[in-house]
């Protein structure tokens, strides 16, 4: 058995059309957002387990993956 995160069982709620009608564009929007975040945190928390484990890279190449991660999740703010 597959446990689903909650933001991802929210978005997919917010999705349904039975859920949202009258307000379908302003669901899908969050629903949306919501999946971004998430997946936004998920490479985050990559790279911090990364930084903490430390084995097989060097610190700059930890680095730039951590720099990038948070460009990718500042840059695609709505």
């Amino acid at each position: 058995m597959t446990t689903q995160p909650e933001a991802l069982r929210l978005a997919d709620k917010m999705s349904s059309y039975n859920l949202c009608s009258g307000y379908a564009w302003h669901c899908h929007k969050a629903a949306a957002e919501l999946r971004r975040l998430h997946e936004s945190n998920i490479e985050l928390l990559e790279v911090l387990k990364e930084i903490l484990d430390g084995e097989g890279k060097s610190f700059r190449n930890i680095w730039e993956q951590a720099r990038a991660a948070i460009a990718k999740a500042e840059g695609e703010q709505a």
